[in-house]
């Protein structure tokens, strides 16, 4: 895989992640030891303390150190195996600008951040992970007087572990898909404070595949939250409830929808509410053609339009066998949204207009019209799933997942973890090697310096 930087060199505006400064700065966020540490850093520093022990280091004498002023390196990095699309970077630049420093005496808040030196790695860049964490790729680090931001540890490793696994999960199913149009539906399944945050690591992926692919997928979030980083709209079209408001007719409901809303919201009909998706997508094309026709013959082109069924959306419950599927006794084969009936109601729908009474002239406008309804399908929809139906050519157009983005592993189930390590510490006018057994300083070449 090659490096993709999303933004050319930009990165997000600090405003847009609205960071609870004031709180961070206090620790709320922060693991309680971490505010130990600095309580006691500061502590020493007032007291003007010099180092009482035995180093590591050997080199020099460390008798003059004055650890609560002690200067560091820390660097930060994901443990996802083999690789992590990384997300989630600008906004723990935002915590360090905003939160770095220390209270004064008076109370006021003292920042530091021009103090620090960072070098980050742009959010839509991909980390390498190979199990050995003396061979890892920082996406992150920072150097500097380390009282000064050990309380942002906790909140920054958050912010990057919570972003890049949404990212990560989206551009594998992505990859599963062949580049097939993902719907992002993971809204229900967290806090709606997050959907921002989601959001904008689900358009990382979109377009770090298309970049990497040379695809064309779109991004389709379904809440406006989702998109309120990067400037998009959420998009959606009916729900099980809507077709209950019209008593379960489902073609009714289409009618109203077509009638009311925009043009430009695409109309994808739910299908499943009878357990009949073939019955029930052939009576929801049926009434939208005819529809559309009676306007189209009239010249009511832009009207006519909003008769022009986009697709039909299938989301049977993995418990249940749709009509249209004869059973084979096996409920991994029979239920659920499985290929047989996927393929049943592509064929049917193909040949849907052959059973109208079309007068001649309106044949071949049918014909298009039904071979141009796309298929969607949700529910249970995960990147093996997705490559399942991939691999057997099944005839979905586009892909609904919801929960499954928001899991948190990865191949061979490792997990999404980021790690921070002090590496170096910096004694005068020199740096030395300095962290746990088992961890040591590392480069990446796509880090740059910030600020």
């Amino acid at each position: 895989m090659v490096n993709i930087s999303i933004f050319d060199g930009k990165r997000l505006d600090k405003e847009i992640f609205r960071v609870d400064a004031d709180r961070m700065r206090e620790g709320w966020y922060s693991d309680a030891y971490f505010s130990n540490i600095v309580k006691i850093l500061e502590t020493l520093s007032k007291e003007g303390y010099t180092f009482g022990g035995v180093s590591d280091i050997k080199e020099i004498d460390s008798s003059a150190v004055q650890n609560g002023d002690l200067v560091v390196e820390m660097q930060f990095f994901t443990r996802r195996e083999p690789f992590s699309l990384v997300a989630g970077v600008d906004e723990v630049l935002a915590i360090l600008e905003e939160c770095t420093g220390y209270f004064a005496d008076d109370g006021r808040f003292v920042n530091t951040y021009d103090r620090l030196e960072v070098e980050a790695v742009h959010d839509g860049t991909f980390a390498y992970y190979s199990g050995d964490p003396l061979e890892v790729q920082p996406v992150l680090k920072i150097r500097g007087r380390y009282r000064d931001f050990a309380q942002l540890e906790t909140p920054i490793l958050g912010v990057l572990s919570e972003t890049t696994r949404v990212a990560t999960n989206v551009y594998n199913v992505l990859v599963a898909s062949r580049g097939k149009d993902v719907l992002f539906f993971p809204a229900r399944f967290a806090h709606y404070k997050l959907q921002a945050l989601h959001g904008y690591a689900y358009s990382l992926a979109v377009q770090a595949y298309n970049q990497k692919f040379n695809k064309n997928s779109r991004a389709f979030v379904s809440t406006n939250d989702q998109g309120g980083w990067w400037g998009a709209k959420g998009g959606g079209t009916i729900a099980h409830s809507s077709i209950a408001c019209f008593l379960g007719d489902t073609a009714e409901t289409m009618m109203q929808f077509s009638r009311i809303m925009p043009p430009e919201v695409p109309r994808i009909a739910l299908v499943d509410f009878h357990n009949d998706c073939v019955g029930e997508t052939l009576k929801v094309m049926r009434k939208m053609f005819s529809a559309y026709w009676e306007l189209h013959r009239a010249g009511k082109h832009e009207e006519a339009h909003k008769y022009k069924l986009f697709a039909v959306r299938v989301d049977t419950a993995s418990n249940m066998r749709d009509v249209s599927v004869p059973p084979l006794g096996d409920k991994k084969l029979d239920c659920g949204v499985n290929p047989r009936l996927v393929w049943a109601l592509r064929e049917a729908i193909d040949a849907a207009y052959e059973k109208w009474e079309l007068p001649y002239n309106a044949v071949e406008v049918a014909r298009l019209w039904c071979q141009q309804v796309k298929i969607v399908v949700t529910g249970g929809f995960n990147a093996k799933k997705i490559s399942q139906f991939e691999d057997l050519g099944v005839p979905v157009d586009i892909y609904g997942v919801g929960s499954a983005l928001l899991e948190n592993s990865g191949e061979n189930n490792t997990k999404n973890d980021y790690t921070a390590d002090i590496v170096k510490v910096k004694l005068g006018d020199k740096w030395y090697p300095m962290s746990k057994v088992g961890r040591r300083a590392c480069d990446n070449p796509n880090l740059e310096k910030v600020g």
